[in-house]
C-alpha cells in the first residue's frame, strides 16, 4: 500500500524519501540495544547509528557520518567556533580531532582562541552556576562587584588567566614594535607556548587543550574580529593615546597587530593551495563572524579576483539554535548560502538545529571512530 502511494509522487519528490530499514540510520538488527553496542568496536558509534534516527538527532548522525566518510576519503576540513566554546570546553574533543589530523584550519572569535588558553592557565579556578536564569539582575551586580564574569553557567576567572597573560603579551607587543614586526594575535598567544611562559593549570589536562594541539600540530587559526575579545580590547587600550587615557607611559603602535585583512588574504592561498588536491568541508559550531569570514574566501576567490579555476566548499555542517529570521548569517540557511555563491547546488549541507554542546560531542565521537 505504502509504495503504491509513493508510485504517486514526483520523481524529485521521490528521491527526498527514504525507506524505513529498522532504523532511521538505515540499521537493521536483532537483539537489545545493550547487546548491539556492546559487540561494537565503535561503541559510542554505535549507540548513536541506533538511537539518532530523527529529526535533529537523525541530522547530527548523518552529518556526521558524511563529514567522516569526508575525511576518510582524503579531503579537509576547517572547523569554526562561535559563543563561548572554549570556555565550555570543547577542546576536549575539538583537541582530539585535531591530534588525529582530523582539523586542518580553526576559524575562532578571538574570545574562544584566547578562552582556550584561560582553560589551560586557570583551569581549578572556574565555577558554575547551574541555574544561572534564576538570578536575579541584583545578584548579577552582586557578581560583578565579587569580579566574577559570568558566562551563561560558568564564571571565567579574570585574575587568574587574563591578567597573568597579559604582562607576557605586552612584553611581546613592545619587543615587536621597537623591531618593526607585525605578526596575527595568534602567533603572538602561541609564543607563550614556544617560550614556556605559561604553565598548565594543576588541575587542567593540557591534552583538553585545542590550542596547545593546534599548537604542536602547527594547524592555521584564523581570529576575525580580534578586538571583539578581552585581550583584543587590551591591545586596542594600549594602542590609544587620546585625552581619556590616564597613564600614557606605554602607547604601542597599532600596525604591530595584524587585522582581519591579513588573515582573509592570508585564506585565499591557503585554500587555493590545500584544494588543488583536497576537497575542504566546513563545520560551524555556532553562527557570527568566525564562519560568514572564512566561507566567503570561495566566492571572493571567484568574484573579486576573478579565479577561474576554484573549488568549491564540498559541505557545509552548521550546529546552531539561531532562528532563520531577518538576515542573520547565525541563521540562515544552507540554501541561502548558493545564492552567493558560498556553496554550490552539488555541496552537502545540513543545519543542525541545537546546542553545539550537545550535538558536537555526538559528532566528534562518530568522526573519531569511537
Amino acid at each position: 500500500m505504502q509504495k503504491a502511494k509513493f508510485s504517486k509522487l514526483s520523481p524529485n519528490l521521490k528521491k527526498l524519501i527514504i525507506a524505513s530499514q529498522g532504523g532511521g540510520a538505515g540499521v537493521t538488527s536483532k537483539g537489545t540495544l545493550s547487546s548491539y553496542v556492546t559487540k561494537s568496536k565503535t561503541p559510542v558509534s554505535a549507540f548513536a547509528e541506533k538511537t539518532l534516527n530523527h529529526c535533529n538527532g537523525g541530522a547530527t548522525y548523518q552529518a556526521a557520518m558524511w563529514l567522516k566518510n569526508h575525511l576518510d576519503n582524503g579531503g579537509k576540513l576547517v572547523v569554526t567556533l562561535a559563543g563561548a566554546l572554549s570556555s565550555f570546553q570543547v577542546g576536549v574533543m575539538l583537541a582530539e580531532l585535531i591530534r588525529q589530523d582530523k582539523v586542518h584550519l580553526i576559524s575562532a572569535t578571538g574570545a574562544n582562541h584566547e578562552e582556550s588558553y584561560y582553560r589551560y592557565v586557570a583551569h581549578s579556578h572556574y565555577a558554575y552556576i547551574p541555574r544561572y536564569t534564576e538570578l536575579t539582575p541584583e545578584q548579577e551586580a552582586e557578581l560583578r562587584d565579587a569580579g566574577l564574569r559570568r558566562i551563561t553557567d560558568t564564571f571565567l576567572p579574570e585574575d587568574e588567566s587574563v591578567r597573568i597573560m597579559e604582562p607576557h603579551l605586552l612584553k611581546m607587543w613592545k619587543e615587536a614594535e621597537k623591531k618593526g614586526e607585525s605578526y596575527f594575535p595568534h602567533e603572538y598567544f602561541r609564543k607563550l607556548f614556544a617560550k614556556g611562559l605559561i604553565k598548565p593549570d594543576p588541575m587542567a589536562n593540557p591534552e583538553d587543550c585545542w590550542t596547545y594541539a593546534a599548537y604542536k600540530k602547527n594547524i592555521p587559526i584564523v581570529i576575525p574580529g580580534f578586538e571583539d575579545s578581552t585581550m583584543g580590547n587590551i591591545f586596542a587600550s594600549y594602542t590609544y593615546s587620546g585625552k581619556y587615557r590616564a597613564d600614557k607611559s606605554t602607547v604601542l603602535e597599532p600596525r604591530i597587530m595584524k587585522t582581519g585583512l591579513d588573515y582573509f588574504t592570508f585564506l585565499y592561498d591557503w585554500y587555493m593551495e590545500a584544494s588543488k588536491k583536497h576537497p575542504i568541508a566546513f563545520l560551524q559550531l555556532g553562527g557570527g563572524i568566525s564562519a560568514d569570514f572564512p566561507i566567503c574566501v570561495v566566492p571572493s576567490l571567484k568574484h573579486d579576483l576573478g579565479c577561474s579555476k576554484v573549488r568549491d566548499w564540498a559541505g557545509f555542517v552548521e550546529i546552531g539554535s539561531s532562528p532563520m529570521s531577518y538576515g542573520s548569517y547565525s541563521g540562515a540557511g544552507g540554501k541561502e548560502k548558493i545564492t552567493w555563491d558560498k556553496l554550490s547546488t552539488s555541496s552537502y549541507y545540513q543545519i543542525i538545529q541545537s546546542d553545539v554542546t550537545v550535538a558536537f560531542p555526538w559528532m566528534a565521537a562518530v568522526m573519531l571512530g569511537m
